[in-house]
């Protein structure tokens, strides 16, 4: 790729999940390198779109990278998300059968990688990916077969 983000080894990625209600109407915004995605979830908790948006940003990446560029590449992960956080650290237990599910998904995709570095983030450093899910909850995005979710 001839993205400069690509060019080391390190990705930086920024992932936003979201509700309107809890649960509601909820979307995910993920910013890979300077990609933009945003996407509609159905109806789900705020918690459900944080781990759905981590997913997608790592399926992603991969699939941007390649298998053999991801195995060289450190991901670093931003995410406003306190329980992502937490719970990637190992400092919050995974207590909901749901999240449980999608923790060892996060983990088994994290082995594609080199190195995934969680970072947490304030809200207002997440604008982006944050934008990325209002956008697609206010039904701002269009489908495209090349990016189903790019920015209109």
């Amino acid at each position: 790729m001839d993205n400069k983000l690509f060019e080391t080894n390190n990705l930086v990625i920024f992932t936003d999940g979201g509700a309107r209600g809890n649960p509601g109407p909820a979307a995910i915004g993920v910013v890979v390198g300077e990609k933009k995605y945003g996407e509609k979830i159905g109806e789900t908790t705020n918690n459900v779109a944080e781990y759905k948006a981590v997913l997608f940003a790592l399926k992603k990446a991969k699939q941007l990278l390649g298998k053999t560029k991801a195995k060289q590449t450190t991901l670093i992960l931003n995410t406003d998300s306190e329980l992502i956080f937490k719970q990637m650290a190992g400092k919050y237990k995974i207590l909901e059968p749901e999240l449980q599910k999608f923790f060892i998904e996060v983990w088994n995709l994290k082995q594609d990688f080199k190195e995934v570095n969680f970072k947490k983030i304030p809200r207002e450093e997440n604008k982006l990916a944050d934008s990325m899910v209002n956008k697609a909850l206010d039904g701002l995005l269009k489908d495209s077969p090349e990016e189903p979710t790019r920015l209109l």
